[in-house]
């Protein structure tokens, strides 16, 4: 029998509603215009109505009033994380663990609901798969809100997914389909919706396009079967499969041992839908044509279509770049274009000593302005990660220091060991572990980088002088000599001076943008 991790009900709890309709009256008065307060308000009230002891059916009467309200404030609340760089501060700490309690507290109330379906309570016996898909609908709203904030979750999340999933199954509800707030799905599609979710590398996705695959998994997850067997065809993607038992996500099948409790996924219908969306789109379809939603931007839906498909239908979990080794390598690391200009120039001199508002400054802002500190180490301080794994394509680091500077997907960095020299690459994807932990993985730049300045040739005020990094040819790999100039310098065909450290110049005519990152633009460029 399934065992809901539920707390005992109280007799001094005490919510301002207590049935529908009073329930139905509350809402009617809420003010939804202050955020923090309307979250807060609803966060307090479900808490206290998932303690009060009351009918399984009257709760979910309040529950099902209560559900597009809850949608709406956490949607309009998560919105201040949007593109916040990691760690989270504080003031956004409390907001995202808020957006957490609210999902587990409506997944708490559901689970009351559905406890007194399992004891037998007659008037919900035609609610068990509509009980038993919103218990599966919150847990895994409550692991996506891990997933776009990027913040590791609890393996907890995923025994609480499976035992439910698995208790619907053995009671024949898992295709029992049930009305959604404006769409029909069952059991089954809403757990192959987080499955996929969490199996689509998230942690390099935007948060933009976390929600997009979110939405069409919504009505794209029915097309998924999970069944105790499987077949491979050749020329057909993959199967996958999940262990109902464990406490993990999906796995390629062929790197599991099969066993009872293993459930295995279909992907064949996944890849020609994505695959057929994908051909309409490159035929000039839009993607309300295509039935992507009321969507404009053809170029960022057409590539994350190709980014899904690769992710859950052409193994790309197994990394170019060779298999990577796990180590254990400290490593120094520091960011920003001036920071990182800074120590490969290695300009400037130590100070031999250093007064305490100048530490304290340090400490505080990375840096000691309008100061006559110029030393790298000074100004731009080293950070100490880790190397997990590599390959020479990438590492996986982990932050070693308690604390440090902020990052965001995309931005420039450079790690050197003490044995080498800098290698500047760009962060592909990051999160923070459940220790705490800044871990962020790595994509090289390939060649040693050399620090140039650059300035436009002729009057040109909006690009009169910047720094810049010269990455040598690799005729090994027929890549040619490129410029790493800041984000928003590149214009094609915009002749500049190129400097070097020597003060030597040369004249050069930019060509394309080989690569855009966060803050910076890897362009072509041939002699002027």
């Amino acid at each position: 029998m399934l065992i809901l991790p539920l707390e005992p009900t109280d007799d001094l709890a005490d919510p301002i509603f207590k049935d529908a309709e009073g329930c139905k009256l509350w809402l009617g008065q809420l003010q939804l215009t202050h955020l923090q307060i309307a979250h807060s308000q609803l966060l307090y009230q479900i808490t206290e109505l998932n303690r009060y002891p009351m009918s399984g059916l009257e709760r979910m009467k309040m529950l099902e009033l209560l559900r597009e309200t809850v949608g709406f404030v956490q949607e309009d609340y998560a919105r201040k994380l949007i593109d916040k760089p990691l760690p989270l501060n504080d003031d956004e700490i409390t907001i995202f663990m808020s957006i957490v309690q609210l999902w587990q507290a409506m997944l708490k109330g559901y689970q009351r609901c559905l406890q007194f379906y399992i004891l037998g309570e007659k008037e919900l016996t035609t609610h068990g798969a509509l009980l038993c898909q919103r218990c599966l609908c919150y847990c895994g709203l409550e692991i996506f809100e891990y997933l776009r904030t990027r913040y590791e979750f609890s393996p907890s999340l995923w025994r609480q997914m499976h035992e439910l999933y698995a208790y619907a199954e053995q009671n024949d509800l898992q295709k029992t389909e049930v009305e959604e707030l404006d769409y029909r799905t069952d059991c089954a599609a809403t757990y192959v919706k987080t499955l996929l979710s969490c199996y689509a590398n998230p942690a390099e996705l935007s948060r933009w396009q976390l929600q997009q695959m979110n939405r069409w998994l919504a009505t794209w997850s029915s097309t998924i079967s999970l069944a105790k067997s499987y077949r491979l065809n050749r020329g057909e993607a993959d199967p996958l499969a999940v262990d109902i038992s464990g406490e993990s996500g999906l796995l390629r099948a062929d790197e599991v041992l099969h066993n009872d409790s293993m459930r295995y996924m279909d992907m064949a219908p996944m890849s020609k839908l994505l695959r057929v969306k994908t051909i309409l789109m490159q035929q000039g379809q839009t993607p309300q044509q295509v039935g992507l939603g009321d969507q404009y931007d053809s170029h960022a839906c057409h590539e994350l279509l190709i980014l899904l498909h690769q992710n859950w239908c052409e193994n790309r979990h197994r990394r170019s770049g060779g298999q990577r080794k796990k180590i254990s390598r400290a490593v120094r690391l520091v960011c920003l274009m001036n920071g990182i200009h800074a120590h490969l120039s290695q300009k400037g001199k130590k100070p031999s000593r250093m007064d305490k508002l100048a530490i304290v400054k340090i400490e505080t802002m990375g840096y000691v302005p309008n100061s006559d500190l110029p030393a790298p180490e000074v100004e731009h301080p080293l950070e100490n990660w880790v190397i997990e794994n590599e390959n020479i394509m990438g590492a996986c680091i982990v932050r070693a220091d308690e604390s440090g500077r902020r990052y965001r997907i995309r931005q420039l960095v450079a790690i050197k060991s003490a044995k080498s020299s800098f290698m500047l690459g760009s962060v592909a994807w990051m999160n923070v572990t459940r220790e705490g932990r800044l871990q962020m993985g790595i994509k090289y730049i390939p060649g040693q980088p050399m620090p140039v300045r650059i300035s436009a040739a002729g009057i040109n005020l909006a690009r009169t002088e910047a720094q810049a990094f010269l990455m040598p040819a690799l005729p090994s790999v027929r890549t040619p000599a490129s410029l790493i100039i800041p984000r928003g310098w590149f214009h094609p065909g915009l002749a500049i001076e190129m400097r070097e450290s020597n003060d030597e110049f040369t004249m050069l005519q930019l060509g394309f943008s080989v690569e855009r990152g966060m803050d910076f633009e890897r362009v072509s460029f041939t002699p002027a």
